[in-house]
Formats: structure tokens, C-alpha cells, sequence
């Protein structure tokens, strides 16, 4: 096995208002990149197996960077993704309040893009694209 960093061409990120409680940042940070590898297959790497030959799942073939940012920060950052055609998944402040997928989509399809209460959004895409549209936000500490 090769030590070497690898750098990839394309970056998964995960953007999360600032002012969210610890277990909803989990909660969204756990639902929105569960979109990413159906829409981009390849962002999926190998099953895992241990010593053992227990099979795992395979997991994203590269990071997912984390970073927070105010209300404003993810409305710009999902205006920015929209108009460069990027995967995104998002998740509202509404969705705290649903309890299964069919009340999930009701309720983001309820709402217009431009007044979508996002506190969440994934985004994977060419690594300058997702820094310029990540313009604004910081590392999640």
C-alpha cells in the first residue's frame, strides 16, 4: 500500500448554518451527503473487508470537508452551486420537524428555491468551483 497523498480534481463538501445544535449538525450532515453518491455513482469507492473477511460497506473514495457558515452564507453558497449545475442536496429547517422521506420532499417542495430556510447543503464538483461557491464560510471546528 502507497503512502503518497492523493489530490483529487473534485471536492465533496458540507456546509452547516452556524447555528445549529450539536446533534442536528450530525443529523444534517448525515442526510445530505446520503445524496451525493446517488447522483454521482463514482464518488463511491470499494467494499472494505478486515483481517477477518468481514465485508463492509464501501464508503466516498475521498474527504468530506465540513464547514459552517450563516443563513446567508448557505443561500449564497446554494445560488452559487444552482447556477454552476453542481450536485446539491439539501436539507431545510423544516425537515426537523417531518419524520420519514415522503414528508421530507413535501416539505422542501413546498417552498421556492429562493426561500428555501436551508441549514444544510452538500455539494460535490470541480475543487475551484466548490471553494469559490464555500466563499464566505469556515471550517466546521
Amino acid at each position: 500500500m502507497g503512502t503518497e497523498n492523493v489530490r483529487f480534481d473534485t471536492k465533496i463538501a458540507v456546509l452547516l448554518r452556524d447555528d445549529l445544535a450539536s446533534w442536528q449538525r450530525l443529523n444534517v450532515t448525515a442526510f445530505v451527503v446520503s445524496g451525493l453518491g446517488t447522483a454521482v455513482p463514482e464518488l463511491i469507492g470499494e467494499p472494505y473487508a478486515d483481517a477477518d473477511g468481514v465485508e463492509h460497506l464501501p464508503m466516498f473514495r475521498q474527504p468530506v470537508l465540513v464547514f459552517e457558515g450563516a443563513k446567508e452564507v448557505l443561500s449564497a453558497a446554494h445560488r452559487k452551486a444552482l447556477s454552476r449545475s453542481l450536485h446539491t442536496a439539501v436539507f431545510t429547517s423544516d425537515l426537523f420537524g417531518t419524520g420519514n422521506d415522503r414528508d421530507n420532499r413535501a416539505a422542501v417542495r413546498a417552498v421556492g428555491t429562493e426561500q428555501l430556510d436551508l441549514v444544510g447543503l452538500a455539494v460535490h464538483g470541480p475543487r475551484n468551483a466548490v471553494d469559490k461557491i464555500l466563499k464566505g464560510a469556515r471550517m466546521h471546528p
